[in-house]
């Protein structure tokens, strides 16, 4: 039996929880969301799932028969001290290619930029972010459409047609793969990173972005460590 316990929120945290419990082998000890939260909260009391309160999320409040944690659209900071109470780590679903397009804003940026393909990963956490080793990937195109419209519409529609799908099916297959022992951990190639700062901040600035026209200039990741 495969222990896990979820942080997470919105539809894509619901899926990921309703995934767990229907999955054979899986059980899931423990859930993390936002107060309020209408989505996941009606289905951890039908189930009498043991809950935390979004933001106190530590390693006191943990479960500590956990195998495995999993973050679903979850905007916790886990912490040294958590992150080591699973005995197998967390993981997590990034609505990028990662290593490109780290941090909250992935999709928008990837529209931003009128780029032609984008994806979804499965990595593992570390004390970085967007940085744990890559677990799965899948790709998906971005349909020239969506470059003619705002990024914020145009991200939230690519989210739900294909990268929210995505990322339940890619948590199916790790979650399969674990319950079997097969652990995948592929570093990410940090010549090949990128960061984005979150689309809500007023007067965005990207220096940066100038570089990506200029040949190995954007293969350094040392400017956002």
């Amino acid at each position: 039996m495969l222990r896990v316990f979820i942080s997470g929120q919105k539809y894509y945290g619901a899926e990921i929880l309703e995934l767990c419990i229907k999955m054979e082998g899986v059980e899931v000890v423990g859930v993390c969301y936002p107060f309020g939260d209408k989505y996941i909260s009606p289905i951890a009391k039908r189930w009498n799932i043991p809950t935390v309160t979004s933001g106190a999320l530590s390693a006191d409040l943990m479960p500590k028969n956990v195998d495995l944690g999993i973050t679903a659209h979850s905007f916790d900071y886990i912490g040294k001290k958590t992150r080591y109470i699973p005995r197998l780590g967390w993981i997590g679903y990034h609505p990028s290619l990662l290593p490109r397009h780290r941090g909250r804003a992935s999709i928008e940026w990837a529209i931003k930029m009128k780029e032609a393909i984008t994806g979804g990963t499965v990595f593992w956490l570390n004390a970085g972010i967007d940085r744990g080793d890559i677990a799965y990937q899948e790709f998906c195109f971005i349909q020239p459409e969506l470059l003619s419209m705002s990024s914020g519409k145009a991200a939230s529609r690519l989210w739900r047609q294909e990268l929210q799908p995505m990322g339940v099916r890619l948590m199916e297959k790790a979650l399969e793969d674990i319950k079997k022992g097969i652990i995948i951990k592929e570093p990410q190639d940090n010549r090949l990173s990128t960061w984005e700062p979150s689309m809500e901040v007023k007067d965005i600035y990207r220096p940066d972005c100038l570089l990506l026209n200029e040949p190995g200039k954007n293969s350094d990741d040392s400017w956002h460590r």
